[in-house]
């Protein structure tokens, strides 16, 4: 349905009166599960109207990142897979109000359920020479265990711009625990410090259980079939607009009274310009950049290409509308390095069920419950997932799909002497195979599978070094009708690259743009549990592996 007319005329009909819940209309930019969430929020505690919401997303779908898609003839696709773990708490309490996609529970209890079924405990965390690493010893110093002690409680102003790196020692880069701890959570040396340590404390309580990956959660099927799906769903059925294939390319900001409000959104759909103009009291929540823009896929015999910020509208809306407006941020420090942003994952779909059965049998984990499995001597430091089956709701009986990623795609393989970045799908499975041994079988698995590689540019650009004012605040200073969500905006104590931020940022903004007198659920703080520091530093010590602290939420 195209809502430009509509969304053009009605401000006429609205002016001059008092701003009610019929009135107002709300305009959430970006189709992501911020907005999503934002909208759910909008309508569950702040009384909304569907017909009142309009998502505007610049792709053919919803879900954002939260992706999944293909068939089992094409191939899946998965760009990537957040984790969840008990303490997501925005994140369970909002799906507490969303059913299933059969109706039979809610998101949560379904999530909650399963996890106390299939519970994550790693038999091989670590694969080198192509031999499994149980519970592997995090290998650090005492000098390593006070600097990551020093940074757990430094302020972040003091740690500023700096990165990983800048705080450690090469022999720190050389430990199990960094190799787990990297490739569980996608950093890299040269990330901000300041991200670090707000992942230090922000999961102290699952360093205990961190060899096992215990406390890990997942969803019964990938998370866009069971996050996505049941979300979009809930909003459908209440009535709320999406609006999609349509990139908004500005906000008509003018300052009135000392505030900078929002008259206009601009768009583009189909090749021509258009806009959307505000009425009194109407909201605007926008997405700011997006990790997954400019994702490019290959094939089973080709690379994929490498995108720039140019081929999406992302990150130019957010350069856009920053310009010269310092409460908006400052873009550059997480669109400017593609180098340092960049990694390749890759969704293998296969057809026989050999793969599964060598895997099964090496690491002592049945599909889904071992989680990720990495390789320390990959090049281009590979680790692989085999989630439980089926991942796809609609994928067929004695078909299966595994995820995997590499984080230094600029450098050869070990056994496809090829960058990752510049290898095909089929040169992907010759090198995972080869880090697990795989010989005699591997030419008829690669024969009746297929490999789909996806190279994303800014996939970890939210973790490069920032400093205060380089993250914009959920509602910017002097403003009222607008809001800033998703993985760039700021929420002190929390971390990016979760579904829980993102879920965060969009109850934060409606419940303040609302005037709501709620607020959304604390975050975690298990650093002033002694219990829980306590096993952290026996754990990091060499001590007492194995033993989580986490536990199911009620």
């Amino acid at each position: 349905m195209d809502h430009r007319h509509a969304a053009q005329a009605a401000p006429n009909d609205r002016q001059g009166g008092t701003v009610t819940a019929g009135t107002r209309k709300a305009y959430l930019v970006g189709g992501g599960i911020a907005s999503m969430a934002a909208a759910a929020f909008l309508i569950r505690d702040g009384d909304m109207r569907g017909c009142d919401i309009t998502i505007l997303e610049e792709s053919d779908r919803l879900g954002g990142s939260l992706d999944g898609a293909g068939s089992a003839k094409t191939g899946f696709v998965l760009r990537g897979g957040r984790m969840l773990e008990s303490k997501y708490l925005c994140t369970f309490e909002l799906f507490e109000s969303i059913p299933t996609l059969d109706g039979r529970t809610t998101v949560t209890q379904e999530i909650v359920d399963w996890n106390k079924t299939m519970k994550t405990s790693s038999k091989s965390r670590l694969v080198r020479n192509a031999q499994r690493e149980v519970d592997p010893r995090f290998g650090l110093t005492e000098r390593h265990i006070l600097t990551i002690e020093r940074l757990a409680i430094e302020p972040e102003a003091m740690l500023g711009r700096t990165s990983i790196a800048d705080q450690f020692d090469q022999t720190f880069f050389r430990t199990n625990f960094w190799e787990m701890w990297c490739t569980t959570f996608a950093f890299q040396p040269w990330h901000s410090a300041v991200e670090f340590k707000r992942y230090l404390v922000r999961f102290v309580h699952m360093i205990s259980g961190f060899g096992r990956l215990e406390g890990i959660m997942r969803t019964v099927y990938n998370q866009y079939d069971s996050l996505v799906r049941p979300l979009q769903k809930w909003l459908e059925e209440r009535g709320v607009n999406f609006t999609l294939d349509t990139r908004v390319s500005d906000l008509g900001l003018n300052d009135r009274e000392g505030k900078a409000v929002v008259e206009r959104i601009f768009y583009d759909r189909a090749g021509e310009g258009s806009s959307i103009a505000m009425a009194e009291g109407d909201l605007v929540l926008v997405t700011l950049g997006s990790m997954t823009e400019g994702s490019r896929l290959g094939t089973m015999d080709a690379a994929p290409d490498l995108a720039t910020k140019a081929d999406g509208g992302a990150w130019s809306l957010w350069e856009t509308i920053a310009d010269g407006r310092p409460e908006f941020g400052r873009p550059a420090a997480f669109d400017g390095n593609i180098d340092q942003s960049k990694w390749t994952s890759f969704t293998m779909t296969l057809s026989d069920p050999t793969f599964l059965r060598l895997v099964r049998d090496f690491t002592g984990n049945v599909p889904g419950e071992g989680g990720l499995i990495t390789f320390p001597q990959s090049n281009w430091l590979a680790s692989i997932v085999i989630p439980h089956q089926p991942h796809f709701i609609d994928q067929p009986e004695g078909v299966s799909v595994c995820w995997g990623y590499g984080l230094s795609v600029d450098a050869p393989g070990n056994f496809v002497k090829k960058p990752l970045s510049a290898c095909s799908g089929r040169e992907i499975m010759i090198e995972i195979m080869g880090h697990l041994g795989i010989e005699n079988e591997a030419l008829a698995i690669i024969e009746t599978s297929t490999c789909i590689p996806c190279m994303m540019p800014f996939i970890t650009s939210q973790f490069m070094p920032r400093v205060h004012g380089d993250r914009p605040s959920v509602i910017p200073t002097g403003t009222h009708d607008r809001a800033l969500l998703g993985q760039y905006c700021e929420l002190p104590d929390d971390v990016v690259f979760t579904v829980e931020y993102s879920i965060r940022s969009a109850q934060t903004a409606v419940y303040a743009l609302l005037g709501l007198d709620r607020k959304p659920p604390a975050v975690y703080k298990g650093k002033f549990d002694v219990r829980v520091l306590a096993r952290a530093l026996m754990a990091l010590h060499g001590v007492g592996h194995g033993k989580s602290d986490t536990a199911f939420i009620a």
